[in-house]
């Protein structure tokens, strides 16, 4: 389970709410990601993720940016880089956290240069190896979690175990 993100980090103790941006992609990742989205009542929260079914269900539950699907689309990647700037440089969140997929690599990589605290959550559903994303962002978030204890000496000495998230 999350603790209190503003207890758990000095930077963080201010009079304003704590702004958290959750970031990730629809379907399993957007599911994983309403696993945790109680643990941030106390602060203010947007998204950013993809076009979906479930659109008006993000934006009945905080502001919500969208875009395309990016896969593998090389393109899709270049705007989404802009866009997530943009986003960061509007919103200015303290947090940016991401349960993957694609769609984390820009939003995180922008946030840590921008100052913003960053977390990536891998998967509840990687259980023996990482996936594409979390092998791109483990060299430069803030905070790497697992949900399995077996993928500590995978992930290497980055990787935080407190059982699963979700």
């Amino acid at each position: 389970m999350m603790g209190n993100l503003r207890e758990e980090s000095p930077m963080m103790q201010n009079t304003k709410p704590l702004k958290v941006a959750l970031i990730c992609s629809h379907g399993g990742h957007y599911t994983e990601t309403m696993q945790i989205v109680d643990a941030f009542d106390d602060c203010e929260i947007f998204w950013a993720t993809y076009h979906s079914s479930r659109s008006e269900e993000v934006r009945a539950i905080a502001p919500a940016y969208f875009t395309h699907n990016i896969g593998l689309n090389p393109l899709r990647m270049a705007y989404t880089f802009a866009w997530s700037l943009f986003i960061l440089l509007k919103e200015r969140p303290h947090v940016v956290i991401s349960l993957g997929a694609e769609i984390a690599l820009p939003f995180l990589l922008w946030a840590k240069l921008l100052g913003s605290h960053t977390i990536f959550i891998e998967s509840w559903c990687r259980t023996v190896d990482l996936s594409l994303t979390a092998r791109l962002v483990r060299p430069f978030v803030d905070d790497f979690w697992v949900q399995w204890p077996q993928l500590v000496e995978i992930a290497g000495p980055k990787a935080d175990y407190h059982g699963a998230v979700i």
